[in-house]
């Protein structure tokens, strides 16, 4: 057992979790790594209460307060953003401000040095799942915030297994192929699986507050601010159910899959990361002078602007700084921009880029003893058991290329 004198702050936003959250606090509270303290954020719109198809949540929310109000204040803090007059105004509200509100209260009272532990209220994870995050900010050296490797149990409902499971394949087939070009931003946002030190919250500024998509930019603010941890022996399990909670994510991912719309979660073809590490490789070329790159008509397009680099070269007298700046430049957001349009652009089909990018990439790095059953798959048609190999396997990729590299 780790002896550390850093405290773990759980920060862990809640709404209409009646059901899921004593299994959560059980986990919590049977942790080997003791040390730690739970802020709850009890949460929703303050209109709900108004609307009868949300009121229940508003019951379900002002039963969990009285469930909790026994709580030893010595491990636990609620915060009450539910009670009548005190939910979300129409400006502020959603997941994003509640981890905001959360995180925000925590580095009011902690030390630098200690942890904040991002959860939801459907997150399963061993008992020494604590412990382990403690040791990833204990090693050399430290990085500024941990993506923890994830796997989302299946449930045994045909629908919700389905939908997971191919939401899964388009994750990891997305990270597997931003962790072989080597980009800064090679990191799966999911906002259960977030650790950090108060001293990066700081350093950063906090938390930018979205209705949604908020792990996504927090892990990108934090990737500009510091390297990232991506390999925990340690995973979390999330919950895989429907859900509109939040506007996008896993939940609405899955509801929008089911009904078999896949195309904000498309499979990309390896060659268009391909087009961003040749994009990479350019730009200490680019600290000179104008050369052409195979992003060069989205840059223009993208920032309404034939010459974007003499901006940064002003701004970076050395190769250094100007390759940074560039990274910074052509960061997540802007790497998703490229890759959904050039996806559409080019029509691929999410069957085929499976095919081709485990046959003739991920291969290379583990062989697919069932690749060739892939030549003629159906994603929407094919089994579970089918789409739970591809999944395990795309996880088993993953992970040799997250040891080898540990930290983007």
């Amino acid at each position: 057992m780790i002896k550390s004198s850093k405290r773990i702050y759980v920060a862990l936003p809640v709404m209409d979790e009646i059901k899921l959250l004593p299994s959560c606090l059980a986990s919590i509270e049977s942790q080997s790594y003791s040390n730690c303290h739970v802020v709850i954020c009890i949460n929703q719109p303050e209109a709900y209460w108004a609307l009868p198809e949300k009121k229940h949540i508003c019951e379900n929310n002002e039963e969990l307060l009285l469930a909790l109000a026994g709580k030893s204040s010595e491990k636990y803090t609620i915060i009450d953003k539910s009670s009548k007059g005190l939910g979300w105004q129409v400006n502020k509200m959603g997941v994003g401000w509640a981890r905001k509100t959360i995180m925000d209260s925590i580095a009011a009272r902690a030390n630098k040095d200690d942890i904040i532990l991002s959860l939801d209220a459907d997150t399963a994870f061993n008992n020494n799942y604590f412990e382990s995050v403690i040791s990833v900010f204990n090693k050399e050296p430290k990085p500024v915030a941990l993506s923890n490797p994830y796997y989302h149990n299946l449930c045994g409902s045909e629908a919700e297994d389905k939908a997971i499971l191919r939401y899964e394949i388009y994750m990891r087939n997305y990270a597997i192929n931003m962790m072989l070009i080597r980009s800064p931003y090679a990191f799966t946002a999911l906002g259960s699986a977030i650790a950090l030190p108060v001293s990066s919250y700081k350093a950063i500024g906090g938390m930018t507050p979205k209705l949604s998509g908020e792990d996504f930019y927090f892990l990108q603010k934090l990737r500009k601010y510091g390297n990232i941890r991506v390999y925990n022996e340690e995973k979390v399990h999330p919950a895989a159910r429907f859900s509109d909670r939040v506007f996008f994510g896993t939940g609405p991912a899955m509801i929008k899959g089911n009904m078999g719309d896949w195309a904000s979660y498309p499979v990309y073809h390896s060659a268009l990361f391909e087009n961003i590490r040749n994009t990479y490789d350019c730009f200490p070329g680019l600290f000179k002078e104008d050369i052409q790159t195979p992003l060069t008509g989205f840059f223009c397009e993208q920032f309404r602007s034939d010459n974007i680099w003499q901006a940064l070269r002003d701004n970076h007298r050395d190769v250094d700084h100007f390759v940074r700046a560039c990274h910074e430049k052509l960061d997540g957001l802007r790497i998703l921009q490229y890759l959904k349009a050039e996806q559409s652009c080019r029509g691929l089909i999410d069957e085929h880029c499976l095919y081709e990018n485990i046959s003739n990439t991920f291969s290379r790095i583990l062989g697919f003893d069932k690749a060739e059953l892939l030549k003629d798959l159906n994603l929407k048609e094919c089994s579970v058991a089918l789409l739970d190999e591809i999944r395990n396997y795309l996880i088993k990729v993953e992970e040799k290329l997250q040891k080898n590299c540990e930290t983007i």
